[in-house]
């Protein structure tokens, strides 16, 4: 019984930690597009020469977009877990998509049987025929 308040409390856990990834990336992505926009920006005279500037923004707009997709990256991995967490503990559509199987098999099956029996019956008639007629024959 305890086993069983545990395992929520650890799905609750999960998905609490799934939430906050999701936000992470999230604002991470919206953070460093705010950056590279600011940068893209030509700001006045500064102590710095232009081409320097122009150097320094050039590279911290490559390492904001690296960090734009490393969140992408980090999203689509948490997609994936998401749907994992939700085939391994989705039990309600799991046992509903066996139970169907379970009756497609079965009418299947009694399907099967009915053609069986009308088989043996068939069967059971034509060698009836034949005993009849060889029996009847005079070739004994």
């Amino acid at each position: 019984m305890a086993q069983q308040r545990a395992l929520p409390q650890s799905k609750e856990t999960l998905l609490q930690s799934y939430n906050k990834r999701l936000k992470d990336d999230i604002k991470s992505m919206m953070d460093n597009f705010t950056e590279i926009i600011k940068t893209a920006k030509i700001e006045d005279e500064t102590q710095v020469s232009r081409a320097t500037q122009g150097e320094q923004d050039n590279y911290e707009m490559h390492v904001r977009a690296s960090n734009i997709v490393r969140a992408g990256e980090s999203l689509m991995k948490l997609v994936s877990d998401l749907k994992q967490f939700l085939i391994l503990n989705d039990f309600p559509s799991v046992n509903e998509a066996i139970d169907q199987r379970n009756q497609q098999l079965r009418a299947l099956q009694e399907e099967c049987d009915r053609k069986l029996t009308a088989l043996r019956d068939e069967v059971s008639i034509d060698l009836y025929e034949l005993e009849e007629e060889y029996y009847s024959s005079r070739y004994q």
